[in-house]
């Protein structure tokens, strides 16, 4: 089984060096999305359970920091931020931010209906039916992919 992780790690370039995930918790991840349960994991490394879901929710949590990262440099490097305050209606956020993306000269690449529900999946708790929850910003970069984030 480790042979087995070590094989799809060398097949997607895994490098420690480069990565936010230790050796281990790559071999565990890698593992986990093939399908084999935390208890056979233990079993092959040597190791408990209770050790492997804790190393397996570290490498998890290192991925989501990982992506928040990506999201804040998108967010900083998009020609387009639209800010959506608070108890703004989920239908009038598509209209601010073709107004925004007319204005710079950039292509949203999503249809109204699309683009609400980009920004409410993305916006997870921070939307709840129509009504934005929490303050987000919304940005489009300059090939018309859209980022959201919460608003601090």
């Amino acid at each position: 089984m480790i042979e087995d992780a070590e094989e799809i790690l060398e097949e997607v370039g895994f490098d420690p060096e480069a990565s936010v995930l230790t050796h281990r918790q790559a071999q565990v991840l890698a593992l986990r999305e093939r399908g084999f349960s935390q208890a056979s994991i233990a079993d092959a490394l040597g190791t408990s359970r209770a050790n492997v879901s804790s190393v397996e929710g570290s490498a998890r949590d290192n991925l989501e920091r990982a992506r928040e990262t990506i999201a804040f440099a998108e967010a900083l490097r998009a020609p387009v931020r639209v800010q959506v305050e608070a108890g703004t209606d989920l239908y009038d956020v598509p209209e601010a931010v073709y107004a925004a993306c007319d204005e710079a000269g950039v292509k949203v690449e999503y249809t109204a209906p699309d683009l609400m529900k980009v920004v409410s999946d993305a916006a997870g708790d921070a939307v709840t039916g129509r009504r934005v929850a929490t303050d987000l910003v919304v940005g489009v970069t300059s090939n018309g992919s859209v980022r959201v984030r919460q608003s601090d």
